[in-house]
């Protein structure tokens, strides 16, 4: 069987499948996935997962929730001990059920749905416990080594991007290398998969990872409080680092999420919030977007005021059922063309109000956070004719407005207070 690879499109803009078809990334994060679920439990989460749109799952190989001194759902470490420590040069395989034959159970379901596992080798706690529960294991000589090996074990899927990091800053010259040296050893022994790194909160991966050989996308993480609330500066941040790779969001806000970490503040990140940051991104011509649920991420069993809900009643939440629109809108016209265009549109600098856009050949999008007017300078797209589409971004329907002439315009969004995507068409 001949694998199918992902590559970087050639301006190091967009991703791209080998024979050259477009790749829109649409990730959720499922971080505890291989430590806290069974195999049944698996099978149901990626049969959602698929019908809901989703091509990419992330998860973590030694998790953050005491990964490698609690067992998962069968029992199993996934390292053994040397001096009472867990060792990542001696990873448990014996038996029916190791853990990383797990990890390869789920790694086959999702790739009978057509779905990719983007797999950290290890979260950030690992290596340098700034918070968490850790331990620390990784020194830069066995993080070489637990690379080539779990790159190894597991690159004969087609359906691997690894990411390395963890939602820790590299906040010393020993971490530094243990990532390093970490990418030089899955890079050596897995030239076919694509590799990035998952920065901390109101981070990006070019704070980090900046000109690493073994990065091929970067990506930031927004986070859930107001440090990178505007996701879309963090991806100009990113582009004018290092704008020969492509880049995306790899953690913005989670639906169901506590605004700012505090459920006494009474307010969860809703549907429309993450809608918000997805749009954005989007129009600062990301390759992809990543999803998120609070309770889905670490798989609550027992709900509370952090844990508003259980993961089997989350997975189908609003938020989490209108991502393929956006999947769908940017595959919907000339992919490769599309950049940000914030000449397109009258900016709103306040709090949560920007007025977003991006243009492709032969069309535009411009997007509307709460639904207020939009100025629109139609007369720098070209052509005589522009026709005029409002794209529900709750629905993924698009219905025909008006046709203009090339000359600035005002639209009113058909709702105030929701958010709206106009759709600008040049007819010839």
């Amino acid at each position: 069987m001949t694998m199918k690879k992902l590559r970087v499109y050639g301006a190091g803009t967009y991703l791209m499948w080998e024979n050259e078809e477009p790749f829109f990334y649409l990730g959720d994060t499922a971080w505890e996935l291989f430590h806290r679920l069974t195999r049944e439990e698996m099978e149901e989460y990626f049969a959602v997962r698929a019908r809901q749109g989703f091509n990419a799952v992330q998860a973590v190989a030694l998790a953050e929730f005491e990964g490698v001194t609690v067992p998962n759902k069968y029992g199993r470490l996934p390292l053994q001990f040397t001096n009472g420590m867990p060792d990542p040069e001696k990873p448990d395989t014996d038996g029916e059920y190791s853990y990383w034959d797990h990890v390869e159970y789920a790694i086959t379901l999702a790739a009978e749905k057509e779905m990719f596992i983007t797999l950290l080798p290890t979260w950030g706690d690992k290596y340098n416990r700034l918070w968490g529960r850790g331990p620390e294991i990784f020194t830069p000589q066995n993080a070489y080594r637990y690379g080539k090996w779990i790159a190894q074990r597991f690159q004969k899927h087609w359906n691997i991007i690894w990411m390395l990091g963890g939602d820790r800053p590299l906040n010393t010259h020993q971490h530094r290398m243990v990532i390093d040296e970490m990418g030089r050893g899955i890079a050596e022994e897995d030239p076919d998969h694509l590799i990035t790194f998952h920065p901390s909160g109101g981070k990006s991966s070019v704070d980090a990872v900046l000109g690493k050989s073994y990065i091929d996308f970067h990506t930031v993480q927004s986070g859930h409080g107001f440090e990178g609330y505007e996701s879309y500066a963090l991806l100009r941040h990113t582009k004018e680092t290092e704008g020969s790779k492509p880049f995306m969001d790899s953690e913005p806000r989670y639906e169901d999420h506590p605004a700012c970490f505090k459920a006494d503040y009474g307010y969860y990140w809703n549907a429309q919030d993450v809608r918000n940051n997805a749009y954005w991104d989007m129009c600062e011509g990301a390759c992809g977007h990543t999803y998120g649920n609070h309770c889905i991420w670490g798989f609550t069993e027992q709900t509370s005021d952090y844990y508003p809900f259980i993961w089997k009643e989350a997975l189908r939440h609003e938020g989490a059922n209108q991502m393929r629109y956006l999947k769908q809108l940017r595959l919907r016209r000339d992919y490769f063309s599309f950049r940000p265009a914030p000449y397109l549109a009258e900016d709103d600098v306040a709090t949560g109000a920007h007025i977003a856009a991006g243009c492709g050949e032969g069309y535009a999008y411009i997007y509307t956070p709460q639904g207020q007017p939009i100025r629109a300078n139609l007369d720098r797209l070209g052509g005589n004719i522009i026709r005029a589409i409002w794209f529900n971004p709750r629905t993924g329907e698009e219905t025909l407005y008006k046709l203009f002439p090339p000359k600035p315009a005002l639209f009113v969004a058909p709702t105030y207070g929701e958010d709206w995507v106009l759709v600008l068409e040049i007819m010839e």
